[in-house]
């Protein structure tokens, strides 16, 4: 019978789904463990290879968990919400509700046909309002714990996308959805104060399991810098400006102040004192200087800082050098102008957003009582269905031109008072999603404590780099927060993570600007979910990326095919004999490998040895039962049609996805020979094949009898010999 991929992938998606194949009681698991990848947002028609490739090397992992007994859970879900997804539909002129229906239907079509081992019945869609309403609600626990507040300040506003970003959506000054330049606006803006957790989002780097290049995009992006803020007196006034520093050294070459445009000194024609050599220096006023950061102004030292130097250049302004002096702080203290401090580059997270596509930032402005939050008993405050979702850049959202949605009543006094327009940033949607997957029965509360503390940190979590400082950051401030308030047993949301690399097609990345968009669905319509699934993690090393070659397709179809014809070598018994001493050790050395590699997300070559295995058993005349299905459950978190089929071909009742890790014999993969490295004074003469366990005097009749190393012995003599067992000979003269 031929491999039919498509007959065999039909019969086991339904039935998978039939038997709730991939579904766990969170409440009863004894050995939780929680495989998460990151959460797909769908701005497009649908996943091309390139979403894939890191979805299905986190079910691998997942699916190896499984076999190794643990209760995984590993759902799924849309982060639909945002820009990305708004821009789409502003793009093909179609309304951004009608978009997401029809995305989230394609979507999870295409998750469902790659085969991965979903929990369906815990899905969560972050544009639907039994999820925002919980989103609203962390908003509603951030102002009540004083972390979200609003403020007049310089905002990043982007022209294309017509709303304000974060700093962490901005690129070399660019907005990173849409590439447009950004500029700066003094706006009200409602914020986050993460930069209460710098020190400690900076420290728990130091401890936690992530990707190294990861961690080190955080670190410099929070910024710590040890300084001295100095005290700048004003001429002719008794007022002050402060400054932050880190180099206090270069003050005798300070010959300018400049302050951010919102600053209290701003054009104001100020002179202020150096207080090292009491000159007068004049105060300017520039957008280079921000307001959030430090003090929001700065000494100029154009002689040690470029940006300096070319405003000094600009504006006509002295240039003057300055000797280091290693004192400074200390005289600074002394004189009672300076002390030592702490700074972050970190500002607070910017979360409104003067879009439509978003849940409702859910305060409330009465002309009485100032802003008042929306009653946690009166959530979700419901995004109004409107026609013209398409934002104005007046600096005011969508929402501002629905007049029942804005007019309301102060939940404090009762009188007429307006609600907040704007919705906040995507990144607050996604930010607390694993915790909500774990709680979607509970319709009363957000979070579950019991629960969280059974499930939380994720084990496993895989996702893009690009997210460092977006949702990787943001989602460590939130758990920190919800810790302090006692739902999440650990201050980290994630015990491991792994950055996945990139996948590429003709030595760029995979894109629609590019022309080289791969749909994996034509591919798997043609070769099957397995071949696809297994051709994307034999690129190379996950952490790497790969290269997509149309034509390497075929090598991952041949050897499926291989493994199905190998079904006709089997033997109907399940006798423990081995048909012989090699294929029994090939067996063993590759259960070894693959585990070993599984553990270590070395996927591409777990599958090489699994070649090396089939290539192996093909060359016998029969195989035993025993030995075929050790090999189709190491096969099994790869391809989880092919094996399953086979599986049951096998006479096997119950799922080859329930089944138990088989255990390698380190006694059956002893190797009987060994390189024995001979060495003279250290430095390696010769390495010559030797049998394992042979004594030091046996190594050393061996190594005499090399004609290289009788050559550098000629006329010496030898005067010790340092000996480590079926390694290395070191023969001193």
């Amino acid at each position: 019978m031929k491999y039919n991929h498509k007959k065999i992938e039909k019969k086991w998606k339904e039935k998978w789904g039939k038997d709730k194949l991939y579904q766990v009681d969170l409440g009863e698991a004894k050995k939780p463990f929680y495989n998460l990848m990151m959460f797909p947002y769908p701005s497009a028609e649908g996943l091309h290879v390139g979403n894939m490739y890191a979805f299905v090397h986190s079910d691998t992992y997942g699916r190896f968990m499984r076999l190794k007994g643990y209760d995984v859970f590993e759902p799924i879900g849309l982060d639909g919400f945002g820009i990305h997804s708004e821009n789409y539909a502003i793009k093909i002129g179609e309304h951004i509700k009608d978009v997401s229906i029809r995305t989230e239907k394609n979507f999870y079509n295409q998750l469902k046909m790659i085969g991965n081992a979903y929990d369906w019945s815990r899905t969560v869609e972050t544009y639907k309002p039994e999820y925002y309403k919980w989103t609203q609600w962390l908003f509603l626990k951030m102002y009540e714990k004083g972390l979200a507040y609003r403020k007049e300040a310089p905002v990043n506003w982007c022209p294309g996308c017509k709303t304000v970003l974060s700093d962490e959506q901005v690129v070399d000054e660019r907005c990173e959805r849409c590439g447009t330049k950004v500029e700066q606006r003094q706006m009200e803006q409602w914020f986050f104060k993460i930069t209460d957790y710098a020190e400690k989002l900076l420290g728990n780097l130091e401890t936690i399991d992530w990707s190294e290049d990861v961690k080190l995009v955080q670190k410099n992006w929070i910024g710590r810098s040890e300084g001295v803020t100095i005290k700048f007196p004003i001429k002719n006034s008794d007022k002050i400006l402060e400054v932050f520093t880190t180099r206090p050294d270069t003050l005798d070459g300070c010959t300018f102040m400049v302050v951010s445009p919102g600053h209290e000194f701003a054009d104001k024609n100020l002179t202020a004192i150096n207080p090292f050599n009491k000159k007068e220096i004049p105060i300017l006023t520039d957008e280079y200087v921000l307001g959030d950061y430090g003090t929001g102004a700065i000494m100029a030292v154009p002689s040690h800082d470029e940006r300096d130097m070319e405003f000094a250049k600009k504006n006509n302004l002295p240039i003057v050098d300055t000797e280091l002096k290693e004192d400074m702080i200390d005289w600074l203290i002394e004189k009672g102008v300076g002390k030592k401090v702490v700074r972050y580059k970190l500002r607070d997270w910017c979360i409104s957003r003067q879009r439509y596509w978003g849940p409702p930032i859910p305060m409330i402005e009465c002309e009485k009582c100032k802003w008042v939050p929306v009653p946690e008993k009166d959530l979700p405050v419901l995004l109004p269905e409107i026609d013209d979702f398409l934002p104005d850049g007046s600096g005011k959202g969508p929402l501002n031109k629905v007049g029942e949605f804005v007019n309301t009543v102060c939940p404090k006094c009762g009188g007429p008072a307006k609600r907040e327009t704007d919705v906040s940033d995507p990144f607050v949607d996604s930010c607390w999603y694993f915790m909500r997957y774990l709680c979607t029965e509970f319709e009363d509360k957000a979070l579950d404590k019991k629960r969280l503390k059974k499930w939380m940190p994720v084990d496993m979590y895989v996702g893009g780099k690009e997210h460092s400082v977006l949702h990787l950051l943001y989602s460590r401030f939130v758990t920190m927060v919800m810790h302090e308030l006692g739902y999440v047993p650990e201050e980290e949301p994630f015990k491991q993570f792994r950055a996945h690399g990139l996948l590429i097609k003709g030595g760029a990345k995979i894109s629609k600007s590019k022309g080289n968009i791969v749909n994996p669905d034509d591919y798997i319509e043609k070769f099957g979910a397995d071949t696809v699934r297994m051709y994307l993690m034999f690129l190379g090393d996950m952490r790497q990326g790969g290269d997509w070659i149309d034509e390497g397709i075929m090598g991952i179809y041949r050897f499926l095919n291989k493994i199905w014809k190998l079904n006709s070598k089997v033997q109907n018994t399940n006798s423990k004999q081995i048909t012989n001493s090699k294929l029994e050790k090939i067996l063993h050395k590759t259960i070894k490998k693959v585990t070993e590699d599984l553990e270590n997300l070395k996927f591409n070559t777990a599958i090489s040895q699994l070649m090396i295995l089939a290539n192996e058993m093909e060359k016998e005349k029969e195989l035993l039962k025993i030995d075929y299905c050790k090999l189709i459950i190491v096969l099994a978190p790869f391809a989880p049609f092919i094996t399953e089929e086979l599986w049951e071909k096998l006479g096997n009742k119950d799922s080859v996805h329930n089944q138990e890790w088989p255990a390698y014999d380190p006694k059956k993969i002893k190797e009987e020979k060994f390189q024995l490295v001979v060495q003279i004074n250290g430095k390696v003469r010769d390495t010559i094949l030797a049998e394992i366990g042979r004594s030091e005097k046996e190594a050393i009749e061996i190594a005499l009898q090399s004609k290289k190393i009788q050559k550098f012995l000629e006329g010496k003599q030898i005067k010790k010999t340092i000996f480590i067992k079926d390694k290395i000979l070191n023969l001193v003269v």
